[in-house]
């Protein structure tokens, strides 16, 4: 490949300079610190910088954010430490998701079979009541259904069905999920 003609094409941030300077200087560090612990001031500062945030959102330490223009998250979500949303492309959590401690949330990628190693981008897409367990990945376009789960360490490359246990690398479809009442 040859990484000296990359571009990224057509893509763009999707927000002005001075936005973009001040999330990376203040913003981000605020919600990604470990030195804050509070939910309420974290989803504040994603508001500010163009994030749509329901109610009953925690945000735990750690959590990295890339461009908070480029998230939706619905109501009753909780976030785990040291979470990356690397959202080069929209990210949308629905409500009652659990995406727990050391997830990332992978929106680009580059075609490697490009000779200039193009990049390519794609949205996430969470459905409600699922679960994403600690340390897993979910790549670029993948969509969660309803309820699903994603188990630990495991990694998502494409969508899953709703009410379904996936775990490995790549993630497969182990059981149906049943929610006792």
């Amino acid at each position: 490949m040859r990484l000296d003609r990359y571009t990224t094409g057509t893509y763009t941030i999707g927000a002005p300079l001075w936005q973009q300077v001040l999330w990376y200087f203040i913003g981000a560090p605020i919600v990604r610190s470990y030195l804050i612990p509070f939910s309420g001031f974290k989803v504040l500062i994603l508001r500010w910088f163009g994030a749509k945030i329901g109610q009953g959102v925690r945000i735990k330490t750690g959590v990295r954010v890339k461009f908070p223009w480029r998230l939706i998250i619905q109501d009753f979500v909780w976030i785990g430490e040291d979470t990356w949303l690397d959202n080069l492309e929209l990210i949308t959590i629905e409500s009652h998701c659990c995406i727990s401690q050391g997830v990332y949330l992978c929106t680009g990628n580059h075609d490697w079979g490009d000779r200039d190693f193009a990049l390519r981008t794609a949205p996430i897409y969470i459905e409600s009541g699922s679960w994403i367990a600690a340390h897993a990945t979910i790549a670029a376009g993948v969509r969660v259904g309803q309820g699903a789960v994603l188990g630990l360490d495991s990694v998502a490359t494409r969508s899953l069905e709703p009410m379904t246990i996936y775990m490995g690398n790549p993630a497969i479809a182990i059981k149906s999920r049943r929610i006792k009442e």
